[in-house]
């Protein structure tokens, strides 16, 4: 038996450049419109794939648990995207509620959750701009190999490209396997 997956080309700088500065342009559009905080939700995909069966199913479990999360603290939703792009899959929310709060709620879910290390939960506020964990009381994101501050790791290509994608997979192969 033969499993169909789907494995687009790798993606350029430039690419990927842009999607970040058309996300940047949405996100500022939604602060304008709505005057609300924004939540931005991306994967943490290194290297130069960034849509694969593997990261679209990863991406669904994020949707789900963010859903969850605003759902249950019954936070109003004013609007929803969710973008399937070969840079990586992104998702935004519109949210009606204080964004530093929604900010703690996303970190504890990226901190407790089996995948939530490969899960970039942005809030913005349409006052102040971004809500960073640090300003929260919440540690820098840790490498996914080492236990130094993972934009320190990712700056400096400490590791081989190889061996963070392979524990990228490791984290997303283990949570589908779990059952």
């Amino acid at each position: 038996m033969t499993l169909e997956t789907l494995h687009r080309p790798g993606v350029k700088l430039d690419e990927m450049l842009a999607a970040k500065d058309n996300r940047a342009a949405r996100q500022t559009d939604w602060l304008q419109h709505y005057g609300q905080p924004v939540v931005s939700l991306t994967l943490v995909t290194p290297g130069e794939v960034k849509d694969s069966i593997r990261y679209r199913n990863s991406m669904g479990v994020a949707i789900q648990a963010c859903d969850q999360l605003l759902w249950q603290h019954h936070w109003q939703v004013l609007d929803r995207q969710v973008l399937w792009l070969p840079t990586g899959p992104e998702v935004l929310w519109c949210v009606a509620h204080s964004a530093a709060e929604i900010k703690a709620h996303a970190t504890t879910l990226e901190q407790s959750h089996p995948l939530g290390r490969l899960w970039d939960i942005d809030v913005i506020c349409p006052q102040s701009g971004p809500v960073g964990r640090t300003a929260l009381g919440h540690s820098q994101r840790r490498c996914l190999l080492c236990d130094e501050p993972a934009h320190a790791c990712s700056r400096s290509r400490r590791h081989e490209q190889a061996l963070v994608v392979a524990s990228v997979e490791k984290l997303i192969d283990d949570w589908f396997a779990r059952d």
